[in-house]
């Protein structure tokens, strides 16, 4: 990893600066990234809107990776692209006008904008990876911007406190391409370093304390949703997403897609009430037979899946969970592990992943042993859950997006 704008702008340059070509929506935050990106993907394609969506990481395929108009890109249209990207990359070093050879998230970054540019989109919408200031997604200059929840993660490479954190992710919001910016639901601490950010930057946010046209509120019914327009009072509805903590979620969604209908670009009140129901995010609460996948890969996201569990599943489960290495393990165990009957800790196939047996060092100290199991591989984890949970029960995946990964495919296959 190696964080900075300067080697990636220096590539975009090269390749023609294909992020030029189109709006970007850039979604910066700690949790909920990937959702509102999913919320507005599923927005903007029932509203026949020509759109990219670049999300990270990936699950089983990289092309997951790079969506255009609802669809994965293909891998012959991927291979084409990074074939591209990489030659240029090479060209440049071998000029000496790079510092170093691009990052794997740079290379991707990149070959997410020229695909896009090629497909004539209209809107791109980007997660961003790590942080804000640095990342490379930072580069494509978004004019829209946007910011989740922020929680302590990644304390490493951002800062300690939230305070810093949210220093980190505001940064997107510098620079005058930004023209507008969404603030979703924030601790006070963090909100004020955003809102002081927008005060410089003269820009006067939306956040979900402000009256719009489009409101997105909890139906009368536990679990529903209401959408009332200046038009149109819909009736009560799911969202496409599971969770309490997706409504959150998608009220940033809506707040977007307010900002793109009277700035940029028309949506119909129905596709954004149509586009709420039908997103889809692989890996986030997603049921699979008798497994149910969750990447709660820190205390914010521990929180908000053991939220679910608590009140929509009753079924005795058994816990798979695996974590990298720059993760809050003993936290995210102490609000997890009680939840589960038993647990099997395992390693996810990456370089970062902790081992099982310093995450069994982490595990409360009150989880009982002798339901409390540990393997190597991914394989055998899947293989004991199977053995020790009854037939009543559930598979809980969860601790990284990785490990969600390595067992889908497993399952797939």
């Amino acid at each position: 990893m190696k964080l900075g704008l300067e080697n990636i702008r220096t590539l975009l340059t090269a390749l023609g600066d294909p992020q030029n070509s189109y709006l970007k929506i850039q979604v910066a935050g700690t949790n909920g990234k990937g959702s509102v990106c999913a919320f507005l993907d599923s927005i903007c394609n029932t509203a026949g809107i020509k759109t990219g969506t670049f999300t990270s990481p990936h699950l089983i395929s990289i092309t997951e990776r790079i969506r255009i108009n609802g669809k994965d890109v293909s891998e012959v249209d991927f291979a084409r692209h990074a074939t591209f990207v990489r030659e240029t990359a090479e060209n440049l070093l071998a000029k000496g006008e790079l510092e170093y050879r691009p990052t794997f998230f740079e290379q991707i970054t990149a070959i997410a904008l020229v695909a896009f540019a090629e497909a004539k989109i209209e809107v791109a919408i980007l997660e961003t990876g790590l942080g804000g200031r640095l990342d490379a997604t930072t580069a494509a200059n978004a004019e829209i911007a946007a910011i989740t929840r922020i929680d302590l993660d990644h304390q490493e490479y951002l800062g300690s406190t939230i305070e810093e954190i949210a220093g980190e992710k505001a940064a997107i919001i510098d620079g005058c391409h930004v023209i507008d910016v969404v603030i979703g639901k924030q601790e006070p601490r963090a909100l004020g370093v955003i809102l002081e950010k927008c005060a410089a930057n003269s820009i006067e946010p939306v956040t979900g304390d402000d009256s719009l046209d489009w409101t997105l509120r909890k139906g009368a019914t536990a679990g529903f949703a209401k959408l009332d327009t200046n038009l149109i009072s819909f009736d009560e509805f799911q969202l496409g997403l599971k969770g309490v903590h997706q409504f959150e979620n998608a009220k940033i969604a809506v707040s977007i897609s307010q900002v793109l209908h009277y700035g940029y670009i028309h949506l119909p009140d129905e596709a954004v009430f149509n586009g709420l129901q039908t997103a889809r995010h692989s890996g986030r609460l997603e049921y699979q037979g008798r497994y149910l996948f969750d990447g709660a890969h820190n205390i914010g996201g521990a929180n908000t899946l053991a939220e679910y569990i608590r009140e929509f599943e009753t079924r005795p489960i058994t816990l798979v969970f695996g974590s990298m290495r720059d993760k809050s393990v003993a936290e995210i165990s102490a609000i997890l592990a009680p939840l589960a009957v038993r647990i099997v800790v395992t390693v996810p196939s990456n370089s970062r992943s902790l081992s099982y047996q310093e995450i069994l060092n982490q595990l409360p100290s009150d989880i009982s042993k002798e339901k409390t199991f540990a393997t190597n591989t991914v394989a055998n984890a899947i293989d004991i859950a199977n053995e020790i949970t009854p037939e009543d029960g559930i598979i809980l995946v969860t601790g990284s997006l990785y490990l969600v990964g390595e067992v889908k495919k497993i399952l797939n296959n």
